[in-house]
């Protein structure tokens, strides 16, 4: 497999020897610490540039450098502001240090390190805060990128693209040291990880504080994902934390903020009946980069292949009477029918039949004009519309699409799954977050179907409405929410609300929070108690948080305005990302040395560090431009350039075994039933005559067959039982309308044949 970065074809020496990252997680947030170490072994100054991705929701809030033993720690600035100082320091012979978002994309940064005189080392520290997702399992996610893959960028949208070429992996030429320290109210029952952990130890006796690190040898050639247990559920909690010492009353430094935790509990009864209506639309990436191996210890398996598995069990598992269409979208877009179906054992056969021919072969990753004409389409009376989107997010117009999906956000909700390693962040989540839906991550060895397949069970949830959050706070302390308005509630998943808490509260003092809905046409609402005495224990880490938030908030708000409040937003945010310490796209952070002044000698050698990436760049259709408005230097435009590298070649993969569990699925008819045939038999590993020979003689034939499809599900994939769930329940239902149908001895005998012991209340009937 193949590796993308900067890397010269004449091998030049790469000046960044290692990453040592240290992650501290409090609960469900993460502080992450980066160091990383430069050495110049060459014979004249350099200059080093690494375009790296961070979590594209990371509120980046430190950058210093040390020169021997000087630390000049960085502040922020204007960004042309601090790209022309950056470029003065170098001119005069000082060493400078620049740091700075993509304008398109904010999971994408630049780190400049400018003139490092022959035989010098240098490191530099960057520091993020980031919220941990919580996921279907109830782990908390955590995920370092190293993988960072050429995004696409389409004719005629705005900016650049960030260019790349293609390193093989046991070419990233610097290693990644990793240590992580957990705590929490909770106890930590335990941490797992894509890539090889030294066992978790425990710091206390009540097992509420845990440390784990890397196995030693570790390369930073793909990302590191951690997913850490806790032992009870998590609840809902507030933090409140005091103001900056320094900073005036009134500003978001200077006042005391709280970040609120909602996690709503729907009733039973209400969740129990899951939405038979509904238009869903799937929207599938077919651009090049699809046809790349989903993981690299399956090579055969690619995440083309995998999605139309999953579009399988998706079609599979629709309830009878709602609406569907399948989109796909590469240079250009397709649809499977002109619009929305009802979903019938017809049209389902025949998108079925389009998507086994469906391949990687439409080129770039354009995905604009297939939700403009989603968009377009008028919405179905009484069938609310749900997007689900499959990408490996190698999309450059990142904000354009994000604004797009927030115009359209009321009629419709949208999912969003990011493929593979490498996967832009800002995109997955922001689809999600501005959609009112629900973002996945499939890597390392994560099934596509079991993660997609808890996304329909939300996607089917009723739809909470009228949201409205109450505060009922002290006479003298006033509130204002940081947080963009809540639009989609969950059952089990964390709603996070930050906001501003001014004047001064009694000690002792509570607040109250009520978050309001109605559910399926009945009022509900969750209340939350907390004390407004601040913690000692984050430092600012909520107040960076906070400023995170209304950065993005306001930088969603330029995207839409006219060229006059563009600057007026822009002044806003570049006034609170100075004030807050914490990036923005209009700022940056510049450190200069300014005790060094060696005259250099001729031009600055460029130096490039190479970063992983998963997919060779051969497999990946249409342009890649060079970046136009972007990662700046020298007084003039710094185009990072990607050079391709001619000897990528896809390797040529058999195709993987038959999964009898899809030989299963894909036999199952739209109202649930299966019928009683040789493709059946083969299925459940039997012939056609041990089949028959068993069946009941009062049963009748597709009775029996949905009845054996029960038993071999329940008794051989019940760990897989997210996948069928929802294809499960549509089978139980078509039984329990037969009339007279013979269950009890058809459970018997279909234990009987497969060697199973399932109970029949276990199969629901």
């Amino acid at each position: 497999m193949n590796r993308c970065g900067l890397l010269t074809t004449s091998k030049e020496p790469v000046p960044l020897k290692g990453i040592e990252v240290e992650l501290e997680v409090k609960d469900h947030v993460a502080t992450v610490v980066s160091t990383l170490h430069y050495e110049n072994k060459e014979d004249k100054a350099i200059e080093a540039v690494f375009v790296f991705p961070l979590p594209g929701d990371a509120a980046v809030c430190h950058f210093s450098a040390k020169v021997g033993q000087t630390e000049i720690v960085a502040e922020v600035k204007e960004k042309q502001e601090a790209r022309e100082e950056y470029d003065d320091a170098l001119s005069s012979g000082q060493q400078a240090f620049l740091l700075e978002e993509s304008d398109q994309s904010p999971d994408i940064f630049s780190l400049s390190v400018g003139s490092l005189p022959p035989g010098e080392s240098a490191s530099v520290r960057l520091e993020y805060v980031t919220e941990l997702a919580l996921q279907a399992d109830d782990a908390l996610r955590f995920c370092l990128p190293a993988v960072l893959n050429p995004r696409y960028q389409p004719q005629g949208s705005e900016g650049g693209a960030v260019q790349l070429t293609s390193v093989p992996a046991s070419q990233v030429p610097y290693s990644l040291s990793f240590s992580a320290r957990v705590s929490s109210p909770r106890q930590v029952s335990r941490v797992e990880s894509n890539c090889s952990l030294e066992p978790l130890q425990y710091l206390n006796v009540e097992q509420s504080q845990a440390a784990v690190k890397l196995a030693a040898g570790h390369k930073f050639d793909r990302d590191v994902e951690l997913l850490i247990y806790y032992k009870d559920a998590h609840q809902p909690a507030a933090v409140v934390e005091a103001g900056q010492a320094s900073a005036e009353p009134g500003t978001l430094m200077g006042d005391a903020v709280v970040m609120l935790s909602v996690y709503p509990e729907f009733p039973q009864a209400v969740m129990s009946s899951l939405a038979s209506s509904g238009e869903f639309v799937f929207l599938l990436d077919r651009s090049g980069s699809m046809a790349c191996a989903l993981n690299k210890n399956q090579q055969r398996e690619t995440r083309i292949s995998s999605a139309r598995d999953t579009l399988l069990l998706l079609l599979k598992s629709l309830p009878m009477g709602c609406y569907f269409n399948i989109y796909s979208f590469g240079s250009s877009f397709e649809h499977i029918f002109p619009k929305s179906v009802e979903y019938s054992e017809k049209t389902m056969e025949e998108a079925l039949k389009k998507v086994k021919e469906m391949q990687a072969d439409l080129g770039g990753t354009e995905i604009l004009q297939p939700l403009k004409h989603i968009y377009s389409q008028p919405c179905i009376p009484n069938h609310p519309r749900q997007v689900f989107v499959f990408t490996d997010g190698e999309v450059g117009n990142t904000k354009e699409v994000m604004s797009l999906v927030k115009k359209n956000s009321n009629s419709h909700r949208c999912f969003s799954f990011g493929i593979g390693e490498g996967a832009s962040t800002a995109l997955i989540n922001g689809l999600a977050k501005e959609g009112g839906g629900h973002a996945q991550f499939i890597a390392g060895a994560d099934r596509m179907q079991a993660k997609v397949m808890q996304s329909l069970q939300f996607a089917l949830q009723p739809v909470v409405e009228d949201i409205s959050v109450k505060w009922d706070l002290p006479k003298g302390v006033s509130v204002s929410v940081l947080s963009p308005p809540l639009t989609a509630i969950f059952q089990g998943q964390r709603s996070l609300i930050y906001a501003q808490l001014t004047g001064q509260s009694p000690e002792a003092a509570d607040g109250c929070v009520s978050v309001k809905y109605r559910l399926a046409g009945h009022p509900y609402h969750n209340q939350l108690h907390f004390p407004l005495q601040p913690t000692k224990e984050t430092g600012l880490t909520i107040h960076r948080l906070c400023a995170r938030t209304l950065i993005r908030c306001l930088e969603a708000q330029e995207t839409e305005r006219s060229r006059e409040q563009d600057e007026t937003v822009k002044t806003q945010v570049v006034d609170l990302s100075v004030q807050s310490g914490v990036s923005s796209s209009f700022t940056a952070f510049i450190a200069v040395h300014k005790a060094s002044k060696e005259a250099i000698q001729g031009p600055l050698l460029r130096r490039n560090v190479p970063v992983p990436s998963n997919c060779n760049s051969k497999s990946r259709g249409g342009v890649f431009h060079s970046l136009k408005k972007k990662f700046q230097g020298r007084g003039k435009e710094r185009d990072v350039q990607r050079m391709r590298n001619s000897a990528d070649t896809l390797p040529s993969a058999s195709p993987p075994p038959v999964d009898p569990f899809l030989q299963l699925v894909s036999l199952q008819k739209a109202s649930g039933s299966w019928e009683l045939n040789p493709a059946l038999a083969a299925a459940l590993g039997k012939t056609s005559e041990e089949v028959e020979k068993m069946r009941p003689a009062s049963a009748n034939k597709n009775v029996w067959a949905t009845i054996l499809a029960l038993v071999w599900l329940h008794g051989f994939k019940w760990d897989a039982e997210v996948e069928w769930k929802l294809l499960v329940r549509k089978a139980v239902s078509w039984l329990l309308a037969q009339k007279e149908a013979p269950v009890t001895d058809c459970v018997v005998a279909g234990n009987t044949l497969l060697g199973c012991d399932v109970q029949k209340h276990i199969l629901g009937l």
